[in-house]
């Protein structure tokens, strides 16, 4: 086994090695069936002229595979002169037979069809003629089929070697693009993570620090509003620590099914966030036009965090004192404004914009859209458009 493996790895290393083995075992067969006895005389010693004529017919094989087309046509030469000059020869044209298996395998099938074909004629008509046979005769078809052989192989072969191949490079590309995807679903996993925590630790630290700066204000003066908003701070710690916790829980279950009993914020605790910002010394006023409708559980998910980041950027970056929210129904939408009357530019520094970044992520991802920006009288206004019902894609 180990030589037959040594053996393998040097032909597959020389090509021209490889090409030319089949001449030499030929070459040595046309010795020996030349040194055969006709009739049953017994065993001479081989003809020179058998072997000769072979091994020239078989010389052009060494380049089947870089020439497979002439060579087919130099070594079916030879075979047919030797066919001609030597009419009494028995032999098949084996070179022949060989390159047309080798330009099948290599080839297109309407060129190796068309050779094997025109070579089939040519030897059956040659052979016929040399030895004033008829051209059905069985040994002149021997011939034919011989050469119809080799072809339908080679053709077989290199059918063989092309759905492989193919088989092959849809494994390996089902293995990139299943990388690929998981690298995708890891970055979006990711993003999605950043973005959650984001919503829920940027709104109640910054009412946090807004109300802890209240209290730093009035402890001296009016220890009754301090000591309230001491209050306001442990309850939003509180509810910043809930969330964080049904966040991480959301992040640790195998997946998020219909049946999971982790709270998610909606439009109905609208009043509880508002009630948290007005603790925090800004007053904000909601609004509710049109006619109430169904609103998807994920929609209603978006439009909290929406307002909840609107009134975050509010209280942190605007120095404003009134801010307004407004839920408007329509027949499909739902359109949430959130409009402030802060000075841009007035807050302590400048926001990172992932908060921004972070609306536009979650309208878009259910079909919606956010637009945000100054307005020319002063202020700044959030505008959201969500479907109040999603298509099974965004759902």
């Amino acid at each position: 086994m180990q030589v037959v493996a040594e053996t393998r790895r040097l032909l597959a290393r020389h090509e021209r090695l490889r090409d030319g083995l089949p001449a030499v075992v030929l070459v040595l067969v046309a010795a020996v069936a030349s040194a055969g006895g006709e009739g049953g005389s017994g065993w001479h010693a081989p003809r020179v002229g058998a072997a000769a004529w072979t091994a020239l017919a078989c010389s052009p094989l060494v380049e089947r595979s870089r020439w497979p087309l002439p060579v087919v046509l130099a070594s079916l030469a030879v075979d047919l002169a030797h066919m001609a000059l030597v009419p009494t020869v028995s032999l098949a044209p084996a070179a022949s037979l060989v390159a047309l298996y080798t330009l099948a395998t290599r080839s297109s099938r309407r060129t190796a069809w068309t050779a094997g074909l025109i070579a089939s004629a040519l030897i059956t008509a040659v052979y016929a003629v040399a030895d004033s046979e008829p051209p059905l005769a069985g040994t002149s078809l021997l011939r034919f089929d011989l050469a119809i052989a080799a072809t339908a192989l080679g053709d077989a072969v290199r059918t063989r070697r092309r759905h492989l191949a193919e088989v092959e490079a849809r494994a390996e590309r089902a293995e990139r693009t299943r990388e690929e995807e998981a690298r995708r679903r890891v970055t979006e996993e990711r993003v999605r993570i950043a973005r959650e925590l984001h919503d829920v630790v940027a709104h109640h630290i910054t009412l946090v620090n807004a109300q802890a700066g209240v209290a730093h204000h009035l402890m001296r003066n009016d220890p009754d509003r301090a000591y309230e908003a001491l209050a306001h701070i442990k309850d939003n710690s509180r509810a910043a620590l809930d969330e964080l916790r049904a966040t991480v829980g959301l992040l640790r279950q195998p997946d998020d099914g219909p049946d999971s009993r982790a709270p998610i914020p909606g439009l109905a605790d609208l009043d509880a966030l508002v009630g948290g910002v007005r603790a925090g010394r800004l007053s904000v006023q909601v609004v509710r036009a049109g006619t109430p409708r169904p609103v998807a559980p994920t929609t209603e998910l978006t439009a909290y965090r929406i307002v909840q980041e609107a009134l975050t950027n509010t209280h942190k970056h605007a120095s404003a004192t009134r801010a307004e929210v407004v839920l408007d129904y329509g027949p499909n939408r739902l359109r949430i404004t959130v409009t402030d009357d802060g000075r841009p530019g007035a807050s302590p520094g400048p926001g990172s914009g992932h908060g921004l970044i972070g609306m536009h992520e979650r309208a878009t991802t259910i079909g919606g859209t956010v637009t945000a920006g100054p307005l020319p009288e002063g202020g700044f206004q959030v505008v959201a458009e969500l479907p109040l019902a999603l298509a099974p894609a965004s759902a």
